[in-house]
């Protein structure tokens, strides 16, 4: 029946946006559990990890954009950005957050929106690049086009309603591996019982002779890093970028975070499923002019009754 695929459809596309923005809300959620601040430069951190990605592209000069090489492109985009944002979120802790870290959360908060508004105006410069991906920088603030290196084609068939394509398995190839990789660096190394140790009580961790600094560079490098595998993941699904992407995906990523109880990896992923699917279906069975207003409006409800968020646990102020 036709409305079963046009509704498979819409459950394939809000979940592979889920898992998109469920990278950049674990980079929130991460940074958040650790000292209590919501950085609001990460969303453009992940925008310019993409113009990162496109550059790498434009320098490489690959002609047709298919078979081995195209792959061989996309491993190399996903390593360069995700280096390149992790040590772009460490260099913003060590020179804006650092300093700060003992002045009121207001200070910090006004540092983030601060950092933003720099990583903004970087990416709007960077479009303005004089190299063919960048349409010549003729036009710094236009969208700009992302190859088509991954194929579009039907892997259910031509003739199915339902469109799963090597994007969606892409998608998932990427994400899964990661949320595995960062489950097991939290639950079973060091470094991830030193973040849960500082995360809980930073003054009792460094009694206990753990570099808290060292461990909030980590908790920076690491959330920046699945931010830059985001930015490529969602260049090569949506095959458009531009300098101000960054804020509707960390607005996305942030409601997320919240919705699924912020400083909760489990709870972050959740509600980017659970955004992802309501703009799906929202796009589809009503107007996109309601989207926002329904996804906003799920939040307030979530808020209302369950305050710390759908996973979230109660945690008792400290005084």
């Amino acid at each position: 029946m036709e409305w079963v695929d046009f509704f498979l459809q819409q459950l394939i596309t809000g979940l592979s946006n889920g898992m998109i923005i469920a990278l950049i809300a674990i980079g929130y959620t991460m940074v958040y559990g650790i000292i209590e601040l919501i950085n609001f430069a990460h969303g453009d951190l992940f925008m310019l990890g993409a113009f990162l990605a496109l550059t790498v592209l434009g320098a490489l000069g690959l002609g047709d954009w298919s078979g081995a090489s195209a792959w061989a492109a996309v491993v190399i985009m996903l390593i360069a950005s995700a280096g390149f944002c992790g040590l772009l979120n460490w260099g913003v802790d060590r020179l804006a957050y650092k300093p700060l870290r003992n002045a009121s959360k207001l200070s910090l908060l006004v540092s983030a929106i601060g950092a933003s508004f720099i990583l903004v105006n970087l990416g709007l410069f960077w479009g303005g690049l004089p190299m063919d991906v960048f349409a010549g920088g003729v036009a710094a603030a236009a969208p700009k086009d992302f190859p088509a290196l991954v194929p579009n084609t039907n892997l259910l068939g031509e003739e199915s309603l339902v469109q799963f394509t090597p994007k969606d398995v892409l998608v998932w190839a990427v994400t899964v591996p990661l949320m595995i990789g960062l489950t097991w660096i939290v639950t079973r190394t060091r470094l991830g019982k030193a973040m849960r140790a500082t995360a809980q009580n930073p003054v009792a961790a460094r009694l206990m002779g753990i570099d808290t600094d060292r461990v909030i560079g980590a908790t920076f490098l690491i959330g920046g890093a699945l931010g830059g595998f985001a930015s490529v993941i969602y260049s090569l699904y949506n095959n458009t970028i531009s300098f101000q992407m960054g804020y509707r995906a960390g607005m996305d990523a942030f409601t997320a975070a919240v919705l699924g109880g912020i400083g909760s990896m489990p709870g972050a992923v959740t509600g980017a499923l659970v955004i992802g699917l309501v703009r799906s279906m929202s796009d589809a069975y009503l107007e996109t002019r309601w989207t926002n207003t329904i996804v906003f409006g799920i939040l307030v409800l979530i808020l209302i009754f369950r305050p710390s968020g759908l996973l979230g646990s109660r945690a008792k102020e400290k005084v």
